[in-house]
Formats: structure tokens, C-alpha cells, sequence
């Protein structure tokens, strides 16, 4: 037996004809409901119950767990179920069509990882004030008479480092959470940086590894393109202690090494959610010892 979901209900066939079905309420947003479960990878109540104690072939890997996943069955190729038989219009479906790109939009914007995106970038802009209003102050405190003048200044300098600690702190706590192989790896704030250049942790982690060992070496990269000399050899990860305090001589091959293990932590992050930080850190300091050995 075969059972196959369609946007508007789960149908149990064998080859010949449906033997069971469930069709889903005639209604977009119920049915929108259903589809984003879907996409998200679940198993519909409906699925559950149409294949409780039989042994089924289905064609979508998500469905792994109640059947048997056969995508190239040539059954499945030919198999043809026709919406309007069951009284579903093109226009209820163009409802659906609407409600999921509208959730799909609000889901993004309320993505964790872009959320985070907008604390790196608000730090960011803060740290450029405070370097802003460190000079003015520098430079006021140097007239014998400002006398109270000053005081306004140092309050909103003192107000705005106090602001970017506790946005620091809110960064660690959220990619801890949503990116915590890149946070051991690289620390928060490195990775935070990664993750908001790269424009959000799945495209992250798609990126290949020597990208992400130059990201936020943009400007540098465009110069070399246009005026030739060297390359950059890294970017943002540069801040890290594992190649700002290295040798010179290493440290490119090092930045190399260290951007494949983010590039797999990344992965790690954004698609099985498996912590494997330890076998990462542990192979890291193998392959950066061998380096400044050589």
C-alpha cells in the first residue's frame, strides 16, 4: 500500500484505487496549518492514523518513521489525484498559496538568527558612537574650564557602554542556544559576526569554507580584485586568539583550518542540531599544534 499526502488530504492507495483517504477541512487556513507542518518536517496526525498497523510506501523522507521510503517506485511517478473529484477549487488553493508566503515572511522576520543579526549590528553601530564620543571627550577634557559642560557627555558614554554589555550578554545567551557548535568553536560574538555577514546560519552554512575564512575581508578581497598584491587570508575570524596571537607564517593555514571547523559546526547549527563541538575543538588544536610544528 502506498499513502500519499496531497494539499488537500492523505490517501491510502494500493495500485488500483484509494482505499482510504482523509480529507483536510475546506478552509486556507487550516489548510495552510497542515502544509507548514509539513514543511517543517512533521507527520500529520491524518499520515499517523491512516497507516497505523499497515505497512505503507511513501515517497517523502520525513515520513521515514511510519513507512517505507521508496521515492523511485514507479507507482508514485504515475499516480494522479485530482483535487476537484473531491471538491477543492484552484481558488481555495490560491488562498492556501497566500496564507503560507505571508507565515513563511512573518516566520522569517521572526527567525532567532535574525534577531541576532540585528544585536551584532546594533553593537556594532554603538561601538562606533562610544569610539565617536571617547575622542570628544578626550579632546574636552583637555580645557581646564569645562567644569560641569562635560558631565552630560559622560553620562551618555557611561549610559551606552552600560547598554552594549547587556546586548553582549543577550548575544551569548542566544547563540549559545540556536548556534552552539559555532559558540564553542569560534565564541559568541565571533560567531554572532559570522552569522549576521553571512546574512543568517543556514546560509552560513552552505557557504564553503574558504568564505567563510574571509568574511568581513570584503574590502580587502575587492582591492586584491582590482589592484592585485596578496590576498586576505582571513576576515572576522581574525579575532580570534587561535590566529591573532599566532605566528605570522601560520597564520593562514591555521585560518584555513579553523574556517573548516566552523563551516561543519555551521551545519552542525542549522540542520541536525547534534553537538559535536568537543570532537571539533579537540581535532582543531590537533591540526593548529601540527601547523606551528612544522
Amino acid at each position: 500500500m502506498y499513502l500519499i499526502t496531497k494539499w488537500f488530504g492523505t490517501f491510502l492507495l494500493d495500485k488500483k484505487e484509494i482505499i482510504d483517504k482523509i480529507l483536510f477541512e475546506k478552509n486556507a487556513e487550516v489548510i495552510s496549518n497542515k502544509l507548514r507542518k509539513i514543511k517543517n518536517q512533521e507527520i500529520l496526525t491524518e499520515e499517523k492514523k491512516l497507516s497505523k498497523g499497515k505497512k505503507v510506501i511513501v515517497c517523502e523522507k520525513r515520513l521515514l518513521k511510519i513507512g517505507d521510503y521508496k521515492p523511485t517506485d514507479p507507482f508514485l511517478k504515475k499516480i494522479e489525484i485530482n483535487p476537484e473529484d473531491f471538491g477543492f477549487t484552484n481558488v481555495l488553493l490560491q488562498k492556501v498559496s497566500i496564507l503560507l508566503s505571508k507565515t513563511s515572511i512573518e516566520d522569517k522576520l521572526e527567525s532567532e538568527d535574525l534577531q541576532v543579526i540585528q544585536m551584532i549590528n546594533t553593537l556594532d553601530d554603538l561601538i562606533q558612537t562610544t569610539n565617536l564620543l571617547s575622542e570628544r571627550l578626550d579632546c574636552w577634557s583637555d580645557i581646564s574650564i569645562s567644569g560641569g559642560r562635560i558631565k552630560p557627555l559622560e553620562n551618555v558614554f557611561y549610559t551606552i557602554n552600560k547598554e552594549m554589555k547587556i546586548i553582549e550578554k543577550q548575544i551569548d545567551k542566544d547563540m549559545i542556544r540556536i548556534a552552539p557548535n559555532i559558540s564553542k568553536i569560534t565564541g559568541p560574538l565571533i560567531g554572532a559576526r559570522l552569522i549576521s555577514i553571512a546574512g543568517g546560519l543556514e546560509r552560513l552554512a552552505m557557504l564553503p569554507a574558504s568564505t567563510i575564512q574571509i568574511l568581513g575581508a570584503e574590502k580587502a578581497l575587492f582591492r586584491y580584485k582590482k589592484e592585485g598584491g596578496k590576498p586576505p587570508k582571513h576576515g572576522v575570524i581574525f579575532q580570534h586568539s587561535y590566529i591573532n596571537k599566532a605566528n605570522r607564517s601560520h597564520r593562514g593555514k591555521i585560518a584555513r583550518v579553523f574556517a573548516t571547523k566552523i563551516s561543519t559546526a555551521a551545519k552542525a547549527d542549522a540542520f541536525t542540531k547534534r553537538d559535536i563541538s568537543k570532537d571539533l575543538i579537540d581535532n582543531l588544536k590537533i591540526r593548529i599544534k601540527e601547523i606551528r610544528n612544522l
